[in-house]
């Protein structure tokens, strides 16, 4: 291995900076050159390069963001942008790239590895809602529950001084690892997530109760893709992104205008969106960040492409990537079984 290329794609997440700065220790000390590609699979289809050195990493591991910029470029979107990829590629005479995402950036990588079409590419596991498969946790997790954690924990002074329910909508597409764990860890009284539909009854017997019984104010914790009983995604816009994925929000803001319709009681939302992604990383997320690093470059280091870093207990360990985005992680119902303990 002599030059690898490294790119952050998706989402923006506590932690992408230390993957890159521990992609780069590890091969400067095997004498491998790394290359950036800026703003995901955009630099790469558009030749957007920086070169990686012990400097230019220094200090960037409390850093939130990533140093290489992202994008939601899906290279097989527009005809011709997979052939510009492979030439940047074999122009710049890489051995391999590590491709550090979510589902969709993960997919892209898998894709390429499955047709065959000269690319050694390797992953790493990054998203905020921890739904990617193979692992038990991606790294920018741990930061944006502890986020959520802490303005939960702030709203309830504010709801119980002014008798209200606070709605908190939290970031989740299609899993409510983010609402499930915040939930439980700032003691919210429900907790509502895409795997299990909203039946708002429930949830109003729910509030009715607590304010029978002298508490007169209730914290709902609910993920950005929750859905009604009815079965419609709430949305701001029907606009698909290049993944065909439409732009979630608002279900905070109905959720809230229903219960307090149906209760009597005053109700206000707090919608934390991009606040969850941003700011220094944790120092959980510090760590597995840096070893699912040193991981991916070794797999390139191994020549085992086609394969994501992956943390199965304490171990991190690596898994093809088709596991990883064959299909979604969702909840554990075991675990939303223990939250619902909590729902009285």
């Amino acid at each position: 291995m002599k030059k690898v290329g490294i790119l952050t794609g998706g989402g923006d997440c506590p932690g992408l900076n230390a993957v890159i700065r521990a992609v780069v220790r590890l091969a400067a000390q095997k004498d491998v050159e790394v290359i950036g590609f800026q703003n995901g699979w955009k630099g790469i289809i558009d030749g957007d390069i920086v070169k990686l050195d012990l400097f230019s990493v220094s200090g960037i591991l409390p850093k939130g963001g990533t140093i290489l910029g992202t994008s939601r470029t899906n290279p097989y979107k527009n005809p011709g942008d997979v052939q510009k990829l492979i030439a940047t590629y074999k122009k710049l005479g890489l051995d391999a790239l590590i491709a550090i995402g979510g589902e969709d950036t993960l997919g892209v990588a898998n894709k390429l590895h499955n047709d065959k079409l000269g690319i050694n590419v390797v992953g790493c596991p990054k998203t905020i809602d921890n739904d990617l498969s193979g692992t038990d946790f991606t790294f920018g997790f741990d930061t944006a529950v502890n986020i959520a954690t802490e303005a939960i924990d702030r709203l309830h002074t504010t709801a119980e001084s002014h008798n209200r329910i606070m709605v908190v909508e939290v970031m989740g597409r299609h899993a409510g690892w983010i609402a499930v764990y915040s939930g439980i860890a700032s003691g919210a009284d429900v907790i509502l997530i895409p795997e299990v539909p909203i039946d708002l009854n429930e949830v109003c017997d729910i509030v009715k109760k607590r304010h029978a019984r002298g508490k007169g104010f209730s914290i709902i914790v609910v993920a950005e893709g929750a859905e009604f009983k009815a079965g419609q995604v709430v949305t701001k816009e029907q606009i698909l992104d290049s993944f065909g994925h439409v732009r979630l929000g608002g279900i905070g803001e109905i959720l809230a205008a229903e219960l307090e319709k149906r209760t009597g009681y005053e109700s206000r939302v707090t919608v934390l969106g991009h606040i969850q992604r941003g700011g220094t990383p944790s120092a959980f997320d510090r760590v597995i960040a840096t070893r699912f690093g040193v991981k991916a470059m070794e797999l390139v280091l191994d020549k085992k492409f086609g394969r994501m870093a992956c943390l199965n207990g304490t171990e991190v360990n690596d898994v093809p990537l088709q596991v990883a985005v064959g299909s979604l992680k969702t909840v554990d119902m075991k675990l939303y079984d223990i939250a619902k303990l909590f729902f009285v």
